[in-house]
């Protein structure tokens, strides 16, 4: 069973797979002195992660972008496909944005670089298993740059069927901003904010927060 953010009395069942065996070995190490984590496999290939989620059910997979036989984007798009209940986190060295905009594309929800500490993978892990999206600094910049250059001046016919309210809700997720915080800028409910992302995500084909905000520097209802 996922966990909550914190990871507060529910262990949170992790597969990682990464084809440097330092870096694997040194995470099963990391993770498995963390409270609340419990390392349910390791692989060295994407084949063999996708082998061990579906052997385990992990609430989440840690998949790194580049691997052999099968890399993170076609791991991610198979374990999202056959096991659902997986959430996958993206784990990278490399400034490849097209294929960090593919990972996106593929279901991953969320995005981590290598030298990511202790504290913000864990934070990673239980928020993508709670169904909530994290995405470093950096690798955000790179994110919504990488959808800007896919379509640079183009509008989604999808986002014209968007309210007025539903672009303020848009926008305001491509600020960072929480559901939270959203409410307090717009004078609402939380329980208004959730239903106005409902609406836009079903409207514009979204899965989740990280889509919502490469798909609103793409469509340009958000400038650099």
């Amino acid at each position: 069973m996922a966990g909550t953010p914190d990871g507060s009395g529910v262990t949170l069942r992790v597969v990682l797979a990464d084809d440097q065996a330092v870096v694997r070995e040194g995470l099963v190490t990391l993770l498995g002195l963390l409270p609340g984590i419990e390392v349910a496999g390791a692989a060295a290939d994407g084949e063999e992660a996708i082998a061990l989620v579906a052997e385990h059910r992990p609430d989440v997979l840690l998949v790194d972008l580049r691997m052999p036989r099968c890399d993170g984007v076609e791991a991610t798009e198979r374990v999202r496909a056959a096991h659902p209940g997986t959430a996958v986190v993206v784990l990278t060295t490399y400034a490849d944005d097209e294929s960090l905009l593919t990972a996106l594309q593929a279901g991953a929800r969320g995005f981590l670089t290598k030298d990511a500490d202790a504290e913000t993978i864990v934070r990673a892990l239980h928020s993508a298993a709670s169904g909530l999206s994290t995405v470093d600094g950096e690798l955000q910049r790179r994110l919504v740059e990488a959808a800007s250059r896919s379509r640079p001046h183009a509008r989604s016919p999808g986002t014209e069927g968007l309210t007025a309210r539903e672009t303020d809700v848009l926008r305001l997720i491509a600020g960072g901003l929480s559901n939270g915080e959203i409410a307090r800028d717009l004078g609402v409910s939380e329980a208004t904010v959730k239903t106005h992302i409902n609406h836009l995500f079903a409207k514009a084909g979204l899965r989740d927060r990280a889509q919502a905000v490469a798909f609103a520097y793409r469509t340009g209802l958000v400038q650099h």
